[in-house]
């Protein structure tokens, strides 16, 4: 994948519309509004495909593009400058944005019509095995139809049966390597990657070939699953298999279900539910999730009984993500799919399967119970606490502690406060106590002093940085220049934050790309622990921040040395970021359902309205710090 597809796939083109102030609204498949380069106010002439990501005026500009295009028409920039600033936004680090050359190009379409000759080979090969078709129709319950339809096909034992086939075919031993079919010994060796393996081909969005996954016949083989290696086209963390087949019936059913295996996948798309896809046998990631975001904002996990990451949730949901990430184990990190519900603005939620039985097997025994399963979906916080509980003693007050200690970080890290509140009312029934006890229950993970804040008026000055902040670019400046001095603070500050009934400090508090990007690092570094937190930061900047992040290094080296002070003035600065990021969101929203309103649009004014209250009662909250502050040294 080349960085600038890495980048749109990143991005939702949506939102970035709707971000530069466009009001769209959904028709179908599409969303149109009023264009944002000309005025227009009768017609709303602009559309935007977000299956595509892609958008047009059909109006006076006549025009159209990609997110590329949108920004630099709407920041008048050049297409290097738009790159920049979208690689930034996405996450990509600067020094490997590059555009995919014609060669690349050529080589990666090599690549694919080498694997599209291979799934014939494997084919032939399927078609001549008696067992292993018996066992994809009987065990599996797959018709032959299916079984075309998918491709699915078989490896024959031995180490070159690929190998004397396809460079008979004129491909190389080297082309196989790259494509991912071969393996090499360390004696340099190559044989065939793939033997005596059910073959099933895996494409991308776009239906274009990029690998395999291949289970076992005998069952003491290992591993169970094998895919293709990491290669130009195949990135497990990218892909998401049956995504070619399943984007119309999920735009369809506005919902997506997530499956661990592919065979899962195969049968359900045979039973009629098509809005279905699988990971690539390891934990769920956030690129995953936003091809998906791009066809709905539903979407439903459904685990297995005995999936690696629901065991984990009994053992402590703090171990739950080094516990997912090896090869061959779907994941399940609530914390982490919480953060990414938060990001992407999805609607996550849990399905759990009975009895014992996979996707496939359910399906099979009553087709309508998949169904039903899939509608009664719970919201993750609700699904990790009804596992918790199961087989508990719920009336043993150690025990409601454990549970409690385990949840409430859960909630505490969502960012609606009304959902936080029902989530809390909703543990506090489970557990039959009082819901202003669960306010006093420790978090589950190593102990933090609180530090003894002394008020101070001003942020505390370090070397040549004024006292007086008078923009947000000051705050967010020796926010950043503390934090990337001391990266430690941040986990503290994130603890006070929530202690004040405020979200963890984010990319998104940063208004300055610079701040963003470097806020990221510091972000990553803390949440690693092989490499010291600031080494780690200043190894990972990119050249073009090293120059800024050696000034604000600069600017700390006079930083104050009690730690509870910067802490109490890294609190005033995120309160101060946020008010004001609330006031100007407010005066948006205002003007927004001033128009509506006089467009006669009551829906749609109602809904500005509801925004407005929602973060009138933010800006409260941030409006009360001060004073939570100050009793909070009463105590």
């Amino acid at each position: 994948m080349s960085t600038t597809d890495e980048i749109k796939a990143r991005i939702d083109l949506v939102d970035l519309v709707a971000e530069a102030g466009v009001k769209l609204r959904k028709t179908g498949r599409n969303y149109t509004g009023f264009c944002p380069f000309h005025a227009n106010k009768r017609t709303p002439a602009f559309v935007v495909w977000p299956e595509t990501g892609t958008w047009r005026c059909f109006g006076e500009c006549n025009e159209g593009g990609d997110i590329f295009k949108f920004v630099m028409k709407k920041d008048g920039i050049d297409f290097k400058e738009a790159l920049q600033k979208l690689a930034d936004r996405a996450g990509v680090k600067i020094e490997s944005v590059q555009r995919e050359t014609p060669i690349q190009k050529e080589a990666y379409q090599h690549l694919r019509a080498l694997l599209e000759d291979a799934i014939l080979f494997y084919r032939n090969h399927l078609l001549n095995n008696k067992d292993v078709l018996t066992y994809l129709h009987q065990k599996r319950g797959l018709t032959d139809a299916t079984i075309e339809t998918f491709g699915l096909g078989y490896a024959p034992p031995g180490f070159d049966n690929a190998l004397k086939h396809l460079t008979q075919r004129g491909y190389s031993e080297q082309d196989l390597l790259d494509a991912g079919l071969l393996s090499e010994s360390e004696s340099g060796k190559r044989f065939d990657r793939f033997r005596h393996r059910i073959m099933i081909p895996i494409r991308d969005e776009q239906a274009r070939m990029a690998g395999f996954g291949a289970r076992i016949v005998d069952p003491n083989d290992v591993p169970k699953f094998l895919n293709s290696p990491e290669t130009p086209i195949f990135t497990k963390g990218h892909l998401l298999y049956g995504l070619d087949r399943a984007r119309k019936p999920i735009r369809t059913a506005d919902q997506a279900v997530i499956v661990e295996g592919y065979l899962d996948v195969i049968a359900l798309h045979q039973a009629g539910y098509e809005n279905v896809v699988s990971p690539m046998g390891t934990a769920l990631t956030e690129e995953q999730l936003r091809l998906l975001k791009k066809f709905t904002r539903r979407i439903v996990l459904a685990l297995d009984p005995d999936t690696a990451g629901q065991k984990a949730v009994l053992h402590g949901l703090d171990a739950a993500r080094s516990a997912m990430d090896r090869e061959g184990e779907f994941g399940f990190d609530a914390r982490g799919l919480l953060r990414n519900e938060a990001r992407l603005q999805a609607d996550l939620r849990v399905a759990s399967m009975p009895d014992g039985l996979d996707p496939d097997e359910i399906v099979a025994r009553n087709h309508e119970e998949w169904k039903q399963l899939i509608e009664n979906a719970k919201p993750i916080v609700t699904h990790v606490m009804e596992t918790l509980a199961v087989g508990q003693n719920l009336k043993d007050p150690k025990v409601k502690n454990q549970i409690a200690s385990q949840i409430l970080p859960l909630i505490e890290d969502l960012p609606n406060a009304p959902e936080r509140d029902t989530y809390r009312q909703q543990l506090a029934r489970m557990l039959k106590v009082d819901e202003r006890a669960l306010t006093g229950a420790p978090p589950q993970g190593p102990r933090v002093r609180r530090p003894r804040i002394v008020k101070q008026k001003n942020l505390p000055e370090p070397s040549n940085v004024s006292v007086s902040v008078s923009s947000n670019r000051k705050v967010e400046e020796y926010i950043i220049a503390v934090l990337l001095r001391k990266p430690e603070l941040l986990y503290r500050l994130d603890r006070l934050l929530q202690q004040y009934g405020l979200t963890r400090l984010a990319v998104e508090d940063f208004e300055y790309t610079d701040y963003q990007l470097l806020f990221g690092l510091i972000h990553d570094a803390v949440e690693q622990d092989q490499t010291e937190h600031r080494d780690f930061v200043i190894e990972s900047l990119p050249e073009s921040l090293r120059g800024l992040s050696r000034d604000l290094l600069a600017q700390t080296e006079k930083l104050d040395p009690v730690d509870e002070k910067i802490l109490e003035e890294l609190l005033r600065g995120v309160k101060r970021m946020r008010s004001e990021a609330a006031n100007e969101k407010i005066t948006q929203y205002k003007f927004l359902q001033q128009d509506s309103q006089e467009e006669g649009d009551l829906e749609t004014t109602n809904l500005y309205q509801k925004e407005v209250l929602k973060l009138t009662k933010l800006k409260r909250i941030i409006d009360e710090l001060d004073r939570k502050m100050s009793l909070k040294r009463l105590e």
